[in-house]
């Protein structure tokens, strides 16, 4: 069996940011004995081991680089524990589990990415956290010190994009926007991201779910940009109801006007609409886009484990229960009742009868 002992400390030394020489003297050894251990001509002593490992913060297995399937059997368990919290909203059981998974596996990213996740998510004033706000104080320089870490040394390009990203974000929710923003100018332009350039490199039977996969993001992003400009407040009332309904147009154009998957957007849309129409004054376009907008929070509650979809644009699409990952535990029906209809927009309509029953219908 080939050991790749060298490969581990090379890579465990340069992220600790340190010289072979500096590494030789907390050792005890030359710097020609670590040079040659990283060129594999040869492995350190057995009574090293321990030494190396505990100063890295590593198993001797994973210093020895013999456990790789056993490490990645491990983390896949603590990533599905963590999407199967995630998915009920239960941020704080995210948080644990991520942090179990570091203490075993200190220098996996994806574990690290998943913590700083957590710990952002921690301070999320759209759930049902009472104490978002001092979250955001008491994690902002651990959120930070991983995102910065993952952006530095983490060898997975999708991992590193994530975490600057997440972090520019952080950044700017703290008020350092001008950080932010410099840390958002150093992405990639999505014009010359793989996903739009690789489809020359492609073989004949990777396109077709290449073009299904690439519809299905851009479709997704674009839905997320109109979304944006009508809850902008840069547009008109009027103009924002235009831009909601080409929303739902352009979801009955994807979808083929076949059913849809239940989705807490194709709630929250229903009810942004709502609140622009109760604006506006028109209260019965109003009241009818609640009844949509219950109807769809219920439905979203009671969905399945799984459910599949298929048309000529997407191919077939899957949709399972724990996909949806929230900073809220309370169902659907019961965000909207308590939340979004508390807003000042609907009190005009809070008297009538047709209100009551959409109250109803949420409880």
């Amino acid at each position: 069996m080939k050991l790749n002992i060298g490969e581990t400390i090379k890579h465990l030394r340069k992220e600790r940011d340190i010289t072979q020489d500096e590494l030789a003297d907390i050792l005890g050894v030359s710097y020609q004995s670590v040079s040659r251990w990283e060129c594999g001509m040869c492995y350190p002593d057995m009574e090293l081991l321990p030494v190396i490992s505990d100063f890295f913060g590593v198993t001797a297995d994973k210093l020895l680089g013999v456990d790789e399937r056993i490490e990645q059997n491990k983390v896949n368990q603590y990533l599905t524990r963590f999407q199967e919290a995630i998915s009920h909203g239960r941020v704080y059981d995210c948080i644990a589990i991520a942090r179990e998974g570091v203490a075993e596996f200190p220098n996996n990213y994806t574990l690290l990415n998943k913590l700083m996740y957590a710990l952002f998510l921690s301070g999320d004033s759209d759930g049902n956290i009472p104490e978002w706000k001092e979250n955001m104080e008491k994690n902002d320089a651990e959120i930070t010190a991983l995102g910065e870490r993952i952006m530095k040394y983490c060898p997975d390009q999708n991992i590193r994009l994530e975490a600057a990203a997440r972090l520019a974000f952080h950044h700017c929710e703290m008020g350092r926007t001008e950080i932010g923003r410099a840390l958002y100018e150093t992405l990639p332009s999505s014009k010359f991201c793989k996903e739009n350039q690789i489809w020359w490199g492609m073989k004949d039977d990777e396109e077709l779910p290449y073009l299904r996969s690439k519809i299905k993001q851009d479709y997704g992003a674009l839905r997320s940009s109109i979304w944006l400009l009508a809850n902008s407040r840069r547009i008109s009332d009027e103009e924002s109801i235009l831009a909601i309904q080409k929303v739902f147009e352009l979801e009955k154009l994807m979808y083929e006007n076949t059913a849809t998957p239940d989705s807490w957007g194709a709630a929250k849309l229903q009810v942004d609409l709502a609140e622009l129409y109760a604006r506006l004054g028109k209260n019965t376009p109003a009241l009818e886009h609640l009844k949509r907008g219950a109807k769809a929070a219920k439905a979203f509650d009671r969905r399945p484990e799984e459910q599949s979809f298929s048309g000529v644009l997407f191919g077939t699409v899957t949709v399972k229960r724990t996909d949806f990952e929230t900073s809220d535990t309370r169902p659907l029906s019961e965000i909207m009742r308590d939340k979004w209809l508390s807003s000042s927009d609907f009190d005009g309509l809070r008297d009538t009868d047709e209100y009551k029953e959409i109250l109803n219908v949420l409880s």
